[in-house]
Formats: C-alpha cells, sequence, structure tokens
C-alpha cells in the first residue's frame, strides 16, 4: 500500500516538473510574441506613414502651410498687418483647405502685359477693298473718318547680325619703312573668338539660368540657320569660365568676410571614366546685409565632411544649415555659432502624421508664432529686432524645449515613430536653437540656401550630368555669377556681356566693382 502511494507521488511530481515546464516554455513564448507583436506594430505604423506620405506627394497638396481658425493669435504690436480680416476670413483650416483656386485676371492692372517704350514696331495696315468703300445704297465714295489700332505683342526668331570691325590702317606717306599704325582691337574675353561677347553671355545664360543642354542650344541656333556644333559651344563655356575665376574668388573672400553664412549640398551626376557617378555641389550663400547677396557653388566629388571645412576654411561667425554631420561638427569649432534651420525642425512633426497629433499641432502652431514674429522683426531697425526675438521669441522656444523633453520622456511612443524621430531631432540641437536670436542680423532659417539650391534640381532634368570633375567646377563658377544675379535681380545677360568686354583691363585692386550687386549699383547710379 505504501510502496503504491509513493509510486503515485512519484508520478504526480513528475507531472509537475513537466506542467512547471511546460508553463516556462509558454511564458518564454508569450515574451517572445509580445516582443514580436511591439515590432510588428511599429513596423507597420511605419509603413502606413510612409504610405500617408506617398499619397500625399501624389495626391494632395504640397503646401506646409496649417492654418486653424480656432486658434487666438498672440497680441503684439504690427500683427493687425499681418492678418487684416479679409484675409482671415477667407482662410480654411488644414483639413478643408481647396488645394488649388484658378487665378482670376486683376481687373487694377497687376496683370498688364509690359513691354520697352523702345520696342520695334511693324505696322500693319488692314484697309478696306475698294468696292466696299462706295455706299451700297447711294453710290456715294465712303470718307475716311478714323482708325482703330490694336496693338499686340509678337514674336520672331532671335535676332543675330554680324559685327563687323573695321580697324583702318595708316602709314607715313613717304617713309614706308615706320611701319603700318592701326588700332588695337576692343577688349575682350576671348580676342580671337568667332562670335562677339554678347553671343558668348547669351549662351552662358541659356545654360545656366534657362538650363538648356549645349545640344538643346545648338538646335535652336541651328533653326534661325546659325551652325554651331556642341563641341564648339563646350569649349567657349568652359574657357568663359576660366576667365571669371577671379570674380568667383572674390565673392568667395566676401562670403567668408560676413558675419552670416548659408551652406547646403545637392547631389548632382558627373561622367568619368567608370561611367556616371555620384558627385556633390555645395552651395554657400552669404555678403553684408540683410539679404546676402552672393551664391557661391563649389563642385565636389562627395559629401565628405573635409569639404564643409575646407569651404568654411578661415571663418568666423553664424553657420546656417541642416543637420547634417559636417555642420555638427563644425559647430565644435569656437569660432563658428551654429544656427540650426527651424525650416527643417518644422517640416520632421508636420510629417509626424501619427503617433500624437495633438501635441504635432501644438508644436507646429508655436513655431508658426516664431514666423510671426519674425515677419514683424525684420520690418524692424535692427535693435527692435533684437528685443522682439529676446523678449518674444526666447519664451516661445524655452516652452518648446520644455515640452518636447516633457513629452519624450513619457515612454509611450514607439522609439522609430515620425513623431519621436521628431522629437529626437529637435532635443540634438537644443544646444543651439536660441543662437539666431541673439544676433540682429542672424536668420531663423536657411531658406536662402535651400532656394539656391533649387535651380540644381531644374538644371538636372534637363542636361542630366556634367561631362568631367573639370567641366563640374566650370559650370560651379559660371552658375555662382548667373545665379548672384538673378537674386539681385540683375539681368545677368546685360551684366555678363559688359564684364567680358571689361574684366581683361580692368584694375585687380578694384575687381569688387565688377561683382554683380557693386556693377547694378554702379548703372543706378552712374558718375
Amino acid at each position: 500500500m505504501l510502496e503504491a502511494s509513493l509510486g503515485a507521488f512519484q508520478i504526480l511530481q513528475n507531472e509537475n516538473s513537466l506542467l512547471k515546464e511546460m508553463f516556462l516554455l509558454l511564458q518564454t513564448e508569450n515574451v517572445a510574441l509580445k516582443n514580436e507583436n511591439a515590432t510588428l506594430k511599429e513596423k507597420n505604423e511605419e509603413l502606413n506613414t510612409r504610405l500617408d506620405w506617398l499619397l500625399r506627394q501624389i495626391f494632395g497638396k504640397k503646401s506646409e502651410k496649417i492654418i486653424d481658425l480656432s486658434e487666438e493669435h498672440p497680441t503684439f504690436k504690427g500683427f493687425e498687418a499681418l492678418f487684416p480680416s479679409q484675409a482671415v476670413e477667407s482662410q480654411k483650416t488644414e483639413d478643408t483647405e481647396v488645394e488649388s483656386k484658378r487665378r482670376q485676371i486683376n481687373r487694377t492692372g497687376e496683370n498688364k502685359i509690359t513691354f520697352p517704350d523702345d520696342l520695334p514696331k511693324q505696322v500693319v495696315v488692314i484697309d478696306l477693298p475698294e468696292e466696299e468703300k462706295i455706299c451700297k445704297d447711294t453710290g456715294v465714295l465712303l470718307k475716311q473718318i478714323g482708325q482703330v489700332v490694336s496693338s499686340k505683342l509678337a514674336y520672331a526668331p532671335g535676332s543675330y547680325y554680324i559685327k563687323e570691325i573695321i580697324r583702318l590702317k595708316y602709314a607715313h606717306p613717304t617713309q614706308e619703312e615706320r611701319g603700318v599704325f592701326c588700332s588695337e582691337m576692343p577688349p575682350s574675353i576671348f580676342p580671337k573668338c568667332t562670335v562677339d561677347d554678347s553671343f558668348l553671355a547669351d549662351i552662358v545664360v541659356k545654360k545656366y539660368a534657362d538650363h538648356l543642354p549645349l545640344h538643346r542650344i545648338s538646335e535652336i541656333l541651328a533653326r534661325d540657320g546659325v551652325g554651331i556644333n556642341r563641341q564648339l559651344l563646350s569649349q567657349w563655356v568652359i574657357h568663359c569660365g576660366e576667365a571669371v575665376v577671379p570674380l568667383y574668388n572674390e565673392m568667395i573672400k566676401r562670403i567668408l568676410s560676413s558675419t552670416n553664412v548659408f551652406i547646403d549640398e545637392s547631389p548632382i551626376k558627373v561622367q568619368t571614366s567608370n561611367g556616371v557617378e555620384n558627385g556633390f555641389m555645395w552651395v554657400l550663400v552669404g555678403g553684408d546685409g540683410p539679404t546676402p547677396p552672393y551664391r557661391i557653388y563649389n563642385f565636389r566629388p562627395d559629401r565628405a565632411h573635409k569639404n564643409a571645412f575646407d569651404l568654411l576654411e578661415g571663418y568666423a561667425g553664424h553657420v546656417h544649415s541642416d543637420k547634417y554631420g559636417a555642420y555638427e561638427s563644425l559647430s565644435k569649432k569656437p569660432e563658428i555659432i551654429w544656427t540650426p534651420c527651424w525650416v527643417h525642425i518644422r517640416r520632421r512633426f508636420f510629417e509626424a502624421q501619427a503617433g500624437d497629433p495633438e501635441f504635432r499641432r501644438w508644436v507646429l502652431r508655436k513655431i508658426r508664432y516664431l514666423y510671426m514674429f519674425e515677419k514683424i522683426a525684420w520690418r524692424r531697425s535692427p535693435e527692435e529686432r533684437l528685443k522682439i526675438r529676446q523678449e518674444k521669441e526666447s519664451p516661445i522656444i524655452d516652452e518648446i524645449i520644455e515640452k518636447i523633453k516633457e513629452r519624450a520622456s513619457k515612454g509611450d511612443l514607439l522609439p522609430k515613430s515620425q513623431i519621436m524621430k521628431a522629437m529626437n531631432y529637435f532635443i540634438d540641437l537644443i544646444p543651439h536653437v536660441k543662437n539666431y536670436t541673439k544676433h540682429a542680423f542672424a536668420h531663423i532659417d536657411n531658406n536662402v540656401a535651400e532656394r539656391a539650391v533649387r535651380p540644381l534640381a531644374i538644371g538636372r532634368k534637363n542636361w542630366l550630368f556634367f561631362g568631367s570633375h573639370d567641366a563640374g567646377q566650370v559650370s560651379a563658377i559660371l552658375f555662382s555669377l548667373v545665379q548672384t544675379c538673378r537674386g539681385l535681380g540683375v539681368n545677368p545677360r546685360e551684366y555678363l556681356e559688359d564684364v567680358f568686354r571689361r574684366l581683361q583691363d580692368h584694375t585687380a585692386n578694384k575687381l569688387y566693382e565688377l561683382l554683380p550687386d557693386h556693377w547694378a549699383q554702379a548703372r543706378k547710379n552712374p558718375q
């Protein structure tokens, strides 16, 4: 009996041990399933976020503007000019905002065509046939009592002409051994070239302002009866770029001596012996004044941090940029004040559609307040601008910092969610986000450089790639002059034609007179 009881106890003990083992196994499996579920949930949210972004890119509006009429705008003297009642009433919320409107003709004359007074005119007279100049009822000859004039802007193929330069030769009437006297050719960037500086300027502008590839320019010329192949055009463009290097270097020197520099970079293709490879066009914008005048492009084979250090070698002042690691490394130099871009911060939160929508909207609203104050501040004197930033904007930034830190520390958001990435992006920048508020001429964002990069995106769709590394740097030099002119509102064709004629004979220590901003000022105020 005792043996049977001991046997039964042993069996129960073995079953209990087996159940414990099964329980531990199920517990381990449960933990694994929970982890897998969390991973899948995070992946699902990430994929949904990407899908939402893709659908917005294909079907939605691209604008990042968010308007909420239920919010109260911060009160500050001057805001009434920014929010007229009629404008506010016509605005829509983010969900109901109309994506596009057909622009109506402005009856006040805003859309009126303007053209120069000295534009050539072709007069076309349309008269009645002779048989219609007689009254059908009385047979009396009709008398002209006036005319109806209609003016239309017309187009004829590009006007090309041959510039024939005649240099008169002189000699002594009786002493031929004294030789022949003849005036020199007019100064030119390319004296022995068979085309004039005006033609070279037109080719450069077509390529670097209108983004036409050289083979397409050659085809356009051919339609007007001018035959020049792409190879010859390429040689001329390279020569033009090499000739204006002194102006390019002068602009770099002035950017590096200014208090503000805006920097960005953009990928671009380049043809090498190994095929088409990736390169990068680095963009520097700077110069004295509220609106920096100079735009410098510099072609480099890669995006290495060393490029940023080389471009800003010897610079001391504010560097405006995005959060690329090269600029973070630059910020460690004591002479550099890194001013990260608030537009990039805002974009991170704007794209974080999922996670915590209410908190996202709160952050975007606060950033919008910063830009409202900035719009007012730039209408005031530097002293008032600095005061507005210190008294109005700095407390808003402190509030954003506090709330984002508090929200990120709760731990209820997935680490790889878009809203968490946006907060981490901002937290890394906290030591620098207020730098712009401490200096009157610093900017809140890097939009100046961002706008300077846009022409490259248009160009890439047309000429696709650079033919070589050398061609990339020549293009960068000519891009710099043309896009600086465009930024200043200067006609690049007029500027380049004049500079091409004057550059060779211009005094080296007064080279700055040929920079686009000084050139334009001299045109406005001729001495």
